[in-house]
């Protein structure tokens, strides 16, 4: 059986090769997958119990509990309970439809 081998581009090369127009619907469709989810939801998808994300995150259970079901949390608590996860945080702000990375929050 003979191996195909396949070559790959940078995304920057590819993109000035793509119609503005189809670049703005993919843009909207990678956009869309972007789904919200809360922190619990988050814990549920990746299959950890509040006691295994509680441990990995060096905090009590109960303390865990008490943050997914929180209203308003600190960048600081988001990550590290991200990082228990096997996850990073990102935060992003969106200005006139540009999404744009924050570092440094």
């Amino acid at each position: 059986m003979k191996t195909r081998t396949v070559k790959t581009h940078p995304w920057s090369k590819l993109e000035k090769k793509i119609a503005p127009e189809r670049l703005a619907r993919i843009q909207a469709q990678a956009d869309d997958d972007i789904q919200a989810i809360n922190l619990r939801n988050l814990r549920e998808a990746l299959g950890a119990t509040q006691v295994e994300a509680a441990e990995k995150a060096a905090m009590a259970q109960s303390e865990l509990s008490r943050l997914e079901n929180a209203a308003d949390l600190r960048l600081s608590t988001i990550r590290k309970y991200v990082i228990a996860l096997g996850g990073e945080l990102e935060i992003f702000a969106v200005v006139k439809g540009k999404k744009i990375a924050l570092h440094g929050v």
